[in-house]
């Protein structure tokens, strides 16, 4: 193969492989995925909420993971380790997913930026910013952008490396909207800017209402008790009278 051909696929096959991963690996709650090649392996290391899906019992779920890895994507020894996450509000890709949710139920967009951005504070975060863009409006009407943030995010520069980013989308009735998340993590230094202590919140994110998700799940629960018969009672509902 030659050098040029290999600095291309490369970066491809790494693209191909952590979209891969966070199909297959949605539902166990993936944050990030990071991936190392050395000379002898390729370290993939998995941020997630819940270990135990990947894992699974005696390790065979990993063990199969590795494998299809291997198979699919022509990696000479991948070596998986799987982190839990502590505390979800700090992780870009896990706040967009539960964004483009209350989205996509159909909750207001500019709600929703603010009650996630006071809560990624509240998690301690030293910077925000929450982007939406799209057919935020009624169907048929023009695609705009909403963007809330608070604390310290650098733009430009060295320090961008410093901050975690995830895009997601939501698919609604009205049309496709893209969610951009950037967080600062705690305990974050930046070496042209000195973080305050306590970020005081505007009004309007400190006051932002709670949102609830109910589930498919939980609404199908729902839907069960509204239609549950009235029971049989003699002269009553649907009873005969003597």
């Amino acid at each position: 193969m030659l050098y040029e051909e290999k600095i291309i696929e490369e970066p491809l096959n790494r693209y191909k492989l952590m979209k891969f991963l966070e199909k297959r690996l949605d539902r166990a709650g993936l944050a990030s995925v990071d991936i190392q090649r050395t000379p002898i392996m390729t370290r993939i290391t998995l941020e997630v909420m819940n270990p135990a899906r990947i894992i699974g019992r005696k390790g065979r779920f990993i063990n199969e993971f590795t494998e299809i890895i291997k198979r699919e994507f022509k990696i000479d020894n991948p070596q998986i380790s799987v982190i839990e996450v502590r505390e979800p509000y700090l992780e870009p890709r896990m706040v967009g997913k539960k964004a483009t949710k209350y989205i996509e139920t159909g909750k207001k967009v500019r709600a929703v930026l603010h009650f996630m951005l006071r809560e990624i504070m509240r998690a301690g975060a030293i910077g925000a910013e929450i982007v939406a863009s799209g057919k935020i409006g009624a169907k048929g009407a023009r695609a705009k952008r909403l963007r809330v943030s608070a604390g310290y995010i650098p733009k430009a520069g060295e320090p961008t490396r410093l901050i975690k980013v995830a895009h997601i989308t939501a698919n609604t009735k009205s049309g496709v909207i893209g969610v951009l998340v950037r967080i600062a993590p705690p305990g974050t230094v930046f070496p042209d800017k000195k973080v305050a202590e306590k970020i005081a919140l505007p009004k309007v994110i400190e006051t932002a209402t709670e949102i609830v998700y109910r589930g498919r799940e939980e609404e199908g629960e729902k839907k069960k008790e509204e239609k549950k018969p009235v029971p049989f009672r003699p002269g009553g509902p649907g009873g005969r009278r003597r």
